[in-house]
């Protein structure tokens, strides 16, 4: 039997095909649009020129490793949304890294890093805590510039938890000696606290021992940069518990 085509049939048929058409047509625009977009970023925004500074602990090189790792890795717009004042994770050290744009190929890497106050060797580790006493870090790696803390008593330590020792005020001492080390640009390796409060700094081969006067330790550690450099090459103690009036001097006891 012949079946003849009705108009409104066809006609909505027709108006079917425009449809799918128009949104095929629709979608190879975004398509092409999306890709032209892609390649424009991809071009505009891939870096070439990183700036690092605030490291200390990591190299340039390593820094930039970190943080252009993986997928758009080298697109600044990515960079520095992903970057942005966040906190890092499973890095030593580091506590923030922010990047920002200087120009679409070139970025600013800022490395805040946790501030150290000193370091303890415990179980084989350097185990770095910092000024209230609270571990941040324990590593199988030495970093130059921080102290190493001697003389506390502790029988565990866990990260993130302050040192359990007895006197909690000496890391209130341990801040206060290490800002002043820093203020009269003087290095020391290691500090030692004995129980009774007396603070002994190692430079070298020379131990100064500063008592445990508090109130007179900047005066003492303000006399240092004079006195060092005459020690250099020697081994022994530099005295600076008690000032020798009639010698008009602190006494040095070579060993």
């Amino acid at each position: 039997m012949h079946k003849e085509n009705i108009p409104g049939e066809t006609a909505h048929g027709n108006m079917k095909k425009s449809k799918k058409g128009i949104l095929m047509a629709v979608a190879l625009l975004l398509l092409l649009g999306g890709a032209g977009g892609y390649g424009y970023v991809k071009s505009t925004y891939t870096v070439h020129t990183v700036y690092v500074e605030g490291n200390v602990h990591y190299t340039e090189e390593e820094i930039k490793a970190i943080v252009m790792d993986g997928w758009l890795g080298d697109n600044s717009l990515y960079l520095a949304a992903k970057y942005k004042n966040k906190g890092i994770k499973g890095i030593p050290f580091v506590d923030v890294m922010d990047v920002t744009i200087l120009s679409p190929d070139t970025i600013k890497i800022t490395v805040y890093e946790k501030a150290l106050t000193g370091y303890v060797k415990y179980l084989g580790a350097y185990v770095y805590f910092d000024k209230d006493g609270y571990v941040v870090e324990s590593s199988s790696v030495k970093t130059l510039g921080i102290p190493e803390v001697t003389g506390l008593s502790f029988g565990h330590i866990v990260l993130g938890e302050a040192l359990p020792v007895e006197n909690k005020e000496v890391f209130s001492s341990i801040l206060n000696l290490t800002k002043l080390l820093e203020k009269y640009s003087l290095s020391s390796e290691k500090i030692y606290f004995q129980k009774a409060g007396e603070i002994t700094v190692y430079f070298g081969e020379v131990k100064v021992a500063l008592g445990s006067d508090m109130a007179t330790l900047e005066d003492k550690l303000m006399a240092l940069p004079e006195l060092l450099p005459a020690l250099e090459g020697k081994k022994g103690t530099l005295q600076m518990v008690s000032y020798e009036q009639n010698r008009n001097q602190y006494v040095f006891q070579p060993e």
